[in-house]
């Protein structure tokens, strides 16, 4: 099989500090080649150049053993390489349609005929998504699929996916496999970068991890398992710590005091009719497709959205009802959600990580005075960055500048630092490394084991089942199992989110 792109030496550096160093990579015709490490590995450095949108600092790049530069991500879409980048980069206040063909609209452009031809488009990838609707209006998972669409509509002949299926449900990663394995067949290579090593053990075809920028292996899928995967990765053995003990080869938590009871929650064709209860101590784990109302459910609980002002059911928190219509008065509740989405919801991009962490302590019932006291954000930032193991310079460092899995740690410790007794983690892990995941992991059991009530949203069953002591399953908006660990198994769980 021919080589299609070729990196020699390589290396990235920003005032003297390597993101990727020295780095020797290679990618066939028509190949899914997976790409993995650690956040901060160098990853996203590494493919940026490949897509123009990062210049290397030495090495040269192949085309078709044709050395090539590129300035911007438009001269490499012009030579074939498409990236799809974990956070999206579509146009917010633009339709589906429009952005899917942004810089690339007939001359008369009439919005009928390209929301028609948008439609047949992703009806043809599998993709459930409204070409007449504002990017802006859609979930995180609809986005990606936006992304992913865009960037086979321009026939690239190297496509770039950086954690493509973070959010997608099972079904929508079935067909996005599917579509990975078309794109192959007609001699279109793959890049593939994902936390999920799974995914990469199933459909690629060699795997490169990569370590604090540099190199580590580069073999045949088939020679790999999970194991020597996260041994190169970390420099460690994690197995038994990642997914290792699922609910029935662990001891379960026993339910404390009953601190919420949801019953009858509605909210449009959404939430409907919604009834469950939350315990001290407990992790109650929330498991169900891409619109089952998991999300929206935990987002009225915190006061982020509002139930129907009639008939909308009843919270209780404490045996007390409450109603919140901001999440104000529910953190002075003790109730705090961490949301799936950090870049967008979770923290504020140009301020450092001791100003994030700051808000969380400003808007908590226990802070006293309105003065900002720069000693004590920078005593706040250093205790939390010691706490949680954020990886950075000093506190000063901006959000934006971390990896993804120390800004999720950022997104929490600004939640935690609001000294909650109702913790809600939606998607606690997305777009995280194993060694970040094992950490968040353990930061859960801990505020479990302190008597905290705990919710955890995950479209991941593996993660469902290592971390809950009850494990709840919605459909169409409410609740419609209950399992113990010890009873659930994937399949019986699957079954019940989908019939």
């Amino acid at each position: 099989m021919s080589i299609l792109l070729e990196l020699r030496g390589v290396s990235k550096d920003y005032r003297g500090a390597y993101a990727v160093k020295d780095i020797n990579f290679s990618l066939r015709k028509g190949e899914v080649h997976a790409l993995l490490g650690e956040n901060g590995a160098g990853k996203s450095t590494l493919t940026k150049m490949m897509a123009g949108a990062v210049q290397p600092s030495q090495g040269v790049m192949l085309i078709e053993g044709e050395e090539i530069s590129f300035d911007t991500p438009n001269a490499a879409l012009r030579s074939g390489i498409a990236m799809v980048y974990q956070e999206t980069s579509l146009v917010p206040s633009l339709t589906v349609a429009q952005n899917l063909y942004l810089g690339d609209e007939p001359f008369f452009n009439r919005l009928r005929g390209l929301y028609i031809a948008a439609q047949q488009f992703l009806q043809k990838l599998n993709f459930n998504v409204d070409p007449a609707k504002l990017v802006s209006q859609l979930g995180a998972a609809q986005r990606q699929m936006v992304e992913i669409a865009r960037a086979v509509h321009h026939q690239a002949r190297l496509i770039i996916f950086d954690e493509p299926t973070a959010t997608l449900t099972p079904e929508e990663k079935h067909h996005f496999f599917g579509l990975v394995a078309r794109l192959k067949k007609d001699g279109v290579s793959i890049i593939f970068i994902s936390h999920a090593l799974e995914e990469a053990l199933a459909i690629s075809d060699r795997i490169t991890v990569l370590r604090d920028g540099e190199h580590v292996l580069t073999e045949d899928t088939r020679t790999l398992d999970r194991d020597k995967i996260v041994k190169a990765m970390v420099g460690r053995d994690l197995s038994d710590s990642l997914y290792g003990k699922n609910g029935s080869a662990r001891q379960c938590r026993p339910r404390g005091k009953k601190v919420l009871s949801v019953k009858n929650l509605s909210m449009g064709n959404i939430v409907k009719n919604n009834a469950f209860s939350m315990y001290e101590g407990q992790i109650t784990g929330f498991f169900g497709l891409i619109g089952s109302g998991r999300t929206e459910t935990a987002k009225i609980i915190a006061g982020i959205e509002k139930r129907d002002f009639l008939h909308g059911g009843e919270i209780l928190l404490n045996d007390r009802p409450v109603r919140y219509r901001t999440p104000r008065p529910a953190v002075s509740d003790g109730i705090v959600y961490v949301t799936e989405d950090r870049k967008v919801e979770g923290f504020f991009e140009t301020m450092s990580i001791a100003e994030n962490i700051y808000t969380g302590q400003l808007a908590s019932k226990s802070r006293k005075g309105a003065l900002v006291s720069y000693a004590e954000m920078a005593d706040l930032a250093e205790q939390w960055r010691k706490s949680l193991n954020i990886r950075a310079i000093s506190g000063d460092a901006k959000v934006i500048e971390l990896s993804g899995g120390n800004q999720q740690k950022v997104v929490i410790a600004k939640s935690l630092v609001q000294r909650p007794r109702l913790v809600i983690f939606d998607e606690p892990t997305r777009g995280v490394d194993v060694g970040a995941i094992a950490e968040i992991h353990q930061l859960i059991h801990r505020l479990a084991d302190e008597g905290l009530a705990v919710m955890v949203i995950s479209s991941y069953l593996p993660e469902i089942l290592a971390l809950s002591d009850r494990i709840l399953v919605m459909r169409q908006g409410r609740v419609v199992e209950e399992f113990t660990p010890a009873s659930a198994q994937e399949e019986k769980i699957m079954y019940a989110a989908v019939h």
